[in-house]
């Protein structure tokens, strides 16, 4: 269930890499209230397990030196759980770092308005992983938006066929537990 929580905790922070799509840019503004649309990674989480996860809100607020502070809530089988975590600002305007540089997140634009893609590479426990995530202004579903990030899985080598699309939930709102 760690794990679990962990890919999903920390999956919610990613985008693709820098030289295959365009880059953010540096004007547009990523803080505020996202809600995360689907996910895809290059490891299997069991089925089973995604059926008792929701998702509600994250925030993203801009902290001193560009770094983001990042809060989100995850709700696993009937218990709530807060994340917050703070991605540390690189020289590229689109990659960021967290736990001091062990973790590489990229936020990249999608071509649908109001969405981006997180791609998250790392180790968790020792393991490498690759995490995709659409991520959007509103929590209604867009199925454009999902072609796009289908699109952009399948280019990064990710499997198409492993996209999840979480459940959205308000009983998990920031701040309650």
């Amino acid at each position: 269930m760690k794990a679990l929580f962990l890919s999903f905790g920390l999956g919610l922070l990613a985008a693709l890499q820098a030289q295959t799509f365009p880059t953010v840019d540096e004007n547009q503004d990523v803080t505020g209230v996202w809600y995360l649309k689907a996910t895809a990674s290059d490891k299997k989480i069991p089925d089973k397990k995604l059926g008792s996860v929701s998702v509600a809100s994250m925030s993203i607020k801009t902290l001193e030196g560009g770094n983001l502070q990042v809060n989100f809530s995850v709700l696993i089988a009937g218990q709530c759980r807060e994340v917050s975590t703070v991605l540390e600002k690189t020289d590229q305007p689109d990659k960021y770092t967290i736990h001091g540089g062990k973790q590489v997140l990229y936020i990249i634009p999608s071509a649908v308005e109001d969405h981006c893609i997180f791609y998250h590479e790392g180790r968790i426990h020792g393991h490498r992983f690759r995490m995709a995530k659409l991520v959007g202004r509103d929590p209604d579903f867009n199925q454009e938006a999902l072609e796009d990030f289908q699109n952009v899985v399948r280019a990064e080598g990710l499997n198409a066929e492993s996209i999840f699309i979480p459940k959205q939930s308000e009983s998990c709102p920031l701040g309650s537990n």
